[in-house]
């Protein structure tokens, strides 16, 4: 097999004109599509990575209530309240964070990432932003520290194949925790 195609790439007919027609265009059909499949991860790590960063700016929002559990030995978002603990959270602005870390706009309930052709590049919804609140009076347990889960949908349209393929749709979820350094 391997002397037939040796024997067909030296022959100086041309007929191997078509055989290396069709393995130019196999290589850059090849190299096209592990071009989309690395901008995709790119841009789902990108987005991953940005609301991670907005997760703890938000963690970190809550330091100063934080902090009255730690001094006492927890780590719990609480305030003090006359003789009792209240629960103090703060959630941020997570969504005004990813706008500016991403460069996003607003679009019909969505926030998008356009190019410079005006093409969406791609949109995020849906965030969701779970805070557990470290139980009151528990000590400095790993298992029960104070933690911010989030989710968010990211949609990325697919350039392969034209039109052919469907876009990318993922749930990117994040987590992000508050641990005491003493």
């Amino acid at each position: 097999m391997l002397h037939k195609i040796k024997r067909i790439l030296t022959d100086k007919k041309g007929s191997s004109f078509p055989l290396i027609v069709a393995v130019t265009l196999c290589l850059i059909m090849i190299f096209t599509g592990v071009s989309e499949y690395f901008r995709l991860m790119i841009i789902a790590q990108g987005v991953r990575d940005a609301v991670q960063d907005a997760v703890i700016s938000t963690v970190n929002d809550n330091y100063d209530d934080v902090y009255h559990g730690v001094r006492e030995g927890y780590s719990g978002g609480y305030q003090p309240m006359a003789d009792d603990f209240e629960e103090s959270l703060d959630y941020g602005a997570i969504y005004d964070r990813l706008d500016t870390i991403l460069g996003l706009s607003r679009k019909s309930g969505y926030h998008v990432k356009t190019t410079s052709e005006g093409k969406i590049e791609f949109k995020i919804w849906n965030l969701e932003v779970d805070i557990r609140n470290a139980p009151l009076a528990l000590g400095d347990r790993s298992d029960s520290r104070f933690e911010a889960d989030s989710s968010i949908m990211l949609e990325v349209p697919v350039s392969f194949g034209g039109k052919l393929l469907p876009s990318m749709k993922i749930k990117i979820k994040t987590s992000a925790g508050y641990t005491p350094k003493f």
